[in-house]
Parts: structure tokens; C-alpha cells; sequence
């Protein structure tokens, strides 16, 4: 087959499996799989595939069709400007987590040390260590697996950080100027209403918030106090019909709360300052 007739054919699989973005899934796979440019597609339409790229095309669409998330099939995810490694050990890195790194970083100066509870793939963490230089970076995670995931990307992106297995504050020692996290925040009852692709195939211990979703809120905001140096800053994403809950939790030990909301306009981020 050429390039153009192996896109339409895919661009077919994926509208008749009723995928989404069919047509966009369908040139990303393309992309991932034969190397080629939009020029490429419009200025050599006729390019014979080879048969090695024309099965291993039509394979990851059979996947996508199963509804396995095209980042998980491609390997990859753009997040702050920056290419992630990501696989089904850790949550997709998501534009709306952009709005709390871009809030972080214009508090995070150059000789701080930040915690990235909950890393994941670490593009939270990573993305401000690229962002400030000379700030001192750990990210903790409960999972061994998601870790290995954030490591690959502090390689590949050629930052210096600290990557700990912890559950959320069990192995933390010592003090920090920021904490930041996404941590799981969908209470447990709704994960089984979501997209096919999440509720599925994206890590079920990054999602579930427990009973209400509000679980690891209480527990980051009760213990981040002994963890934060005078003045230091909380900053969590949240759901976005959570922030007077979170606001609430965090009124017990921070001052100075603010609530920030996405580019679709929904609460996003909540973030204060330690009261001292």
C-alpha cells in the first residue's frame, strides 16, 4: 500500500470502531509507525509502506479499537513543551495539569527544594525542574513501576532528581520550600462511569480518591505542615467541583489560599502559603 491509502484505511478502521478523533489517532499511528511528516503524506502520497509498517499499523489500530489509549500505543505524551515516556504504570499527562505546574513556577526560585507527591511520570516535577534552574527536585510515588517510568524521563530529558518510593509522606525526610501534587482524586463510585480508555487501561491507584475523592487531601494537607519550611507552599490540583472542600481542609494550617482555574474554566489548582 502507499502512505495515503494505508492513512485512509486506518482513518476507516477507527470511524467505523466510532474512535473519537478517528481521523487524528489514525495520522498519529501512521506517524509512530513509518516515521513520516505531513509533508511526506501530501508531497509523497505515493510512497510504498513497507509490509513490516503496513501489519504493525493495522495491530495498533485493532489496539485503539479495543479503546487502549493512543498514548499508551504511541509511547507518548507532550506535556509543558516537553515529550513524556508513559505506559499503563502511570496517568497520562493531561493540558489541565499544565495550570498547576504554571502556577508553581511562579512561586519555585533558583536554591529551592520541591516535593512532587504522587510523580507518576514525573512531568509534573520534571517540567518545573526544566523550567527553574537550580532547584532541588524529589518526586515520591507508591508505585515501584510508576517510578521506573519517571526515571526513564529524568534521563531523557537531563535533569537531576531525587525518585522516591514512598506512600505519600512514610519515607519523606527533611523540609521543602513547595509541595506539589495531583494526587487520586475521583471518588471510587464514578471510575466506573468514565471513558472506556480510563476507567480500563489508566492506573486505577492513580485515580481512586477513595469514598468521597477527598482522601489523599486530608492526609497531604494534615502531614504537609511538618514537611514545609516556614512560609513554604501546598499546591494540588483538584477536581473541578472540589475546591471549596479542599479550600476548607486547607484552612486548618495555610493562609493566603488561592483557587486557579483551567483554560476550559474550571478550579484546577488550590494552593496557599504555611501559616507561621
Amino acid at each position: 500500500m502507499t502512505l495515503l491509502e494505508l492513512y485512509k484505511s486506518g482513518k476507516e478502521v477507527l470511524r467505523t470502531a466510532q474512535i473519537e478523533e478517528w481521523e487524528l489517532d489514525a495520522w498519529y499511528l501512521l506517524e509512530h509507525v513509518t516515521s513520516c511528516t505531513r509533508n511526506d503524506l501530501f508531497l509523497h502520497s505515493d510512497r510504498r509502506v513497507e509490509n513490516s509498517e503496513e501489519t504493525r499499523y493495522h495491530e495498533l489500530l485493532r489496539k485503539r479499537c479495543s479503546r487502549i489509549p493512543l498514548q499508551y500505543l504511541t509511547g507518548t505524551q507532550e506535556f509543558m513543551g516537553y515529550s513524556f515516556y508513559v505506559n499503563e504504570q502511570v496517568l497520562i499527562p493531561r493540558q489541565d495539569t499544565e495550570t498547576l505546574v504554571e502556577e508553581a513556577v511562579k512561586y519555585i526560585h533558583p536554591g529551592m527544594e520541591i516535593l512532587d507527591l504522587c510523580t507518576g511520570s514525573g512531568c509534573i516535577l520534571l517540567s518545573i525542574l526544566k523550567l527553574v534552574q537550580n532547584v532541588k527536585g524529589t518526586g515520591a510515588d507508591v508505585s515501584g513501576p510508576a517510578l521506573q517510568v519517571a526515571e526513564q524521563n529524568r534521563i531523557c530529558l537531563g535533569v537531576r532528581a531525587e525518585l522516591l518510593q514512598s506512600d505519600l509522606f512514610d519515607q519523606i525526610k527533611g523540609t521543602y520550600d513547595c509541595i506539589i501534587s495531583n494526587p487520586p482524586y475521583i471518588p471510587s463510585r464514578v471510575i466506573d462511569t468514565l471513558m472506556e480508555e480510563v476507567r480500563e487501561h489508566e492506573p486505577r491507584l492513580a485515580l481512586d480518591g477513595r469514598e468521597d475523592g477527598l482522601y489523599y487531601y486530608r492526609e497531604i494537607t494534615e502531614q504537609s505542615p511538618v514537611h514545609l519550611k516556614p512560609g513554604g507552599r501546598l499546591f494540588l490540583e483538584i477536581g473541578y467541583d472540589q475546591a471549596d472542600a479542599v479550600t476548607e481542609l486547607m484552612e486548618k494550617s495555610f493562609t493566603d489560599i488561592s483557587v486557579k482555574k483551567d483554560l476550559s474554566g474550571h478550579d484546577r489548582v488550590v494552593y496557599g502559603s504555611l501559616k507561621t
